[in-house]
């Protein structure tokens, strides 16, 4: 095998093992822990057989890791650093060595564990964070459990920050524990070793399975205490109504800061722990390996009512815990920082509990706030094992105050791109399956935002929201805008889906080209039903979300040209859309004083992509007007100012500058996207 194969080999190995270890949750979280290899390969410049290391790179996850999450380094020089190690004050220097030991261009930063796997003396190396394994590294009497469930083949660290000492250690007690597979590392996780990288991968997997079946066979059958009476999960129905009726107010609390998008879960693991004595003095313990805290805040905010107490109750006393939690941070913040910490990021909390409905979680996108409730529940996970045998004893908040407020940490989080205009914003977009709706919803998640894609078809709504990728960005649901019950149902889902709601796009619409004689009562019901009446059920709706998140926001009507001008044919259609705009005028007086801006968008002659127009309006127009139906679009931009066909990514435009940041000071406008019309010039 040439030195090239020999060399792609290793590397192909372990990703293959990584993505098989990150697969599967019970063996890591997601983007935690890190994996490597070590191996020969030739010097291009001197020819001579080198060392390498290739280990997992900063910020990858093992599940999908490919070669270019790899960081690849000289063996030799990294560990020559031993030698020029200034001590453990000064140890996060050694990370901006590891830059200098790096072999040939690309790949990944190396991250703060490489010294680890480096001076580890095994050919291969796994550090991962598996909830078994955790559990008996946060249980008070860690130390004799492991020694008590693996002998002599797993050795225990005591908890030490992650970085170059905690590197030093483990290549230490390997060196004195020949026999020892991995160890446990007290308050953190597991690392295991082999020659082979199915040996690394095997003694991984033995020492979690081992602990999980410990924990099972000699865990305690109720360790989080007996049901409190009042604190049982509500039926599904109820949890998923009592979560969406205070799913707005909670994420306005924690959005005080900054905005957050949400994700609710209703785990059954979730709800046992929710319904249980020791929530309460468990969860201020907070969590304990660095992964979980580092995106969930060190300890959730616990509601302290039974699920039977009634809405406005809860959220007057999440009010009260809300303004606690931020005193009892700010105190944290006070106590543990020193001359050199980073500004506080933020005093809200990043996971609610709300006993009998649920967790609420929280960040900067879907994948943050989804990833954050993934990992709470890997709390959750580690604390019953660790009551199951011992008592749960977390690291201390000194400890974490130097993980979440490390200078490393804290340097990875300004590397990080600016985020786009929309990000964090939730939209809701009616008859967004197609047409102009679709390229609205497609605008604003490209600029960031998670879509709500409300279509009367389901079916359709679902396969547009899969166009702009996995449910972190888009989803699609049910909306007959004009049953009000199922407006609420809508609104909900969406609601459910991200957290809240910022931004509405009310475009759903029909038309029936008719003179006056011929438009029947069915005709007129049929078109304000669903722009007249739709915009107002579904405006109505939102509206109380936005209120009740005291975030601001937008409502968007896309009306039409034909709201302000007479055409032949259109007594129906125009009269809806002259209904909407004013209703535009009306709810930018009544809803500015809570921040929420309304406005209001009149095209014309959007022909392509449009389903109005593919219904039959395009035909009915094309009569009225005498050309061809294929002509329409062009017809419809000779007679403008412009000569330029209007386009459904137009709108989508007039709609990402309304609701984006330059016009934050603009409420009860129409904007013509129209080509020039002189008719329907707005005086």
């Amino acid at each position: 095998m040439s030195n090239t194969i020999a060399t792609r080999t290793t590397a192909q190995e372990l990703i293959q093992r990584s993505n098989r270890l990150g697969a599967d949750k019970k063996n890591t979280n997601y983007a935690g822990g890190n994996t490597s290899a070590k191996g020969t390969a030739k010097d291009p410049v001197t020819g001579e057989q080198i060392e390498l290391l290739w280990v997992k790179g900063s910020g990858g996850d093992l599940g999908t890791l490919t070669e270019k999450g790899l960081s690849t380094l000289r063996l030799d020089r990294m560990r020559s650093l031993v030698d020029a190690y200034p001590g453990v004050e000064r140890e996060d220097e050694m990370v901006a060595a590891f830059d200098y030991c790096l072999h040939g261009k690309g790949g990944a930063a190396p991250s703060i564990d490489t010294a680890m796997h480096g001076l580890v003396n095994a050919n291969h190396v796994d550090h991962l964070h598996p909830d078994s394994g955790i559990a008996i590294a946060t249980a008070k009497d860690g130390r004799e459990l492991t020694a008590r469930i693996f002998g002599d083949k797993v050795a225990w660290v005591e908890w030490r920050r992650p970085g170059f000492q905690l590197g030093l250690d483990i290549a230490a007690i390997k060196d004195a524990n020949p026999q020892a597979v991995g160890c446990i590392l007290g308050g953190h996780g597991i690392t295991a070793w082999g020659d082979t990288s199915q040996e690394s991968e095997s003694n991984s997997l033995w020492i979690i399975d081992t602990a999980a079946a410990y924990l099972d066979e000699h865990g305690a059958p109720e360790p989080f205490g007996p049901v409190v009476p009042g604190f049982e999960p509500l039926d599904e129905e109820g949890r998923r109504t009592r979560a969406a009726a205070l799913a707005p107010s909670i994420r306005g609390l924690a959005s005080t800061d900054k905005p957050m998008v949400g994700h609710f879960s209703d785990d059954q693991r979730v709800l046992d722990f929710l319904s249980r004595q020791k929530l309460a003095q468990l969860a201020a313990l907070g969590t304990s390996c660095p992964d979980h805290f580092l995106r969930t805040k060190i300890k959730p905010m616990v509601l302290d009512l039974p699920a039977t107490a009634g809405v406005s109750e809860q959220i007057a006393r999440l009010e009260e815990l809300h303004a606690q939690y931020r005193a009892d941070y700010q105190a944290y913040y006070e106590a543990h920082k020193d001359l050199d910490s980073p500004a506080m990021r933020g005093a809200d909390p990043l996971i609610v509990l709300v006993p009998g409905v649920g967790m609420f979680s929280y960040g900067a996108n879907k994948q943050t706030a989804r990833v954050a409730g993934e990992f709470y529940l890997n709390a959750i996970n580690v604390m019953r094992g660790a009551e199951a045998v011992s008592s749960y004893t977390p690291i201390s908040d000194a400890e974490k105050f130097r993980i979440e407020y490390w200078a490393l940490e804290e340097a990875k989080l300004q590397r990080m791109p600016k985020p786009k205009s929309h990000a964090g914003r939730i939209a809701l977009v009616t008859g967004a399956a197609s047409g102009i709706g679709k390229a609205v919803a497609q605008r604003l998640a490209a600029e960031g935002a998670c879509v709500v894609i409300a279509d009367l078809d389901l079916d359709k709504a679902q396969a547009a929201a899969a166009e702009l990728g996995t449910a972190d960005v888009a989803v699609g649901v049910a909306a007959n805008v004009a049953d009000a019950h199922a407006v609420q149902r809508a609104i909900d889902e969406a609601v459910l889906a991200f957290g809240g709601l910022d931004l509405v796009v009310n475009n759903a619409g029909l038309s029936l080209s008719k003179p006056l004689l011929e438009t029947t009562e069915a005709d007129w019901d049929l078109q304000h039903d669903v722009m007249a009446k739709g915009s107002f059920l579904v405006s109505k709706a939102a509206a109380k979300v936005l209120i009740e998140q005291k975030l601001g926001g937008d409502i968007i009507y896309i009306s039409s040209k034909n709201s302000v001008f007479a055409g032949p044919n259109n007594i129906a259609y125009s009269a809806t859309k002259a209904d909407q705009a004013h209703q535009v005028r009306l709810l930018a007086v009544e809803l500015g004083e809570h921040g929420v801006r309304v406005n209001g968008i009149n095209p014309d002659g959007v022909v392509r992509g449009s389903g109005i127009f593919a219904s039959g309006w395009g035909a009915q127009r094309a009569a009225t007007y005498g050309v061809a139906e294929e002509d329409l679009g062009q017809f419809y931009a000779n007679r403008t100012i412009l000569k330029r066909e209007v386009i459904p990514e137009n709108i989508a435009d007039a709609v990402f500058v309304l609701t984006g940041p330059e016009l934050t000071r603009t409420t009860g406008l129409h904007i013509p996207v129209d080509s020039g019309v002189a008719a329907a010039f707005l005086r």
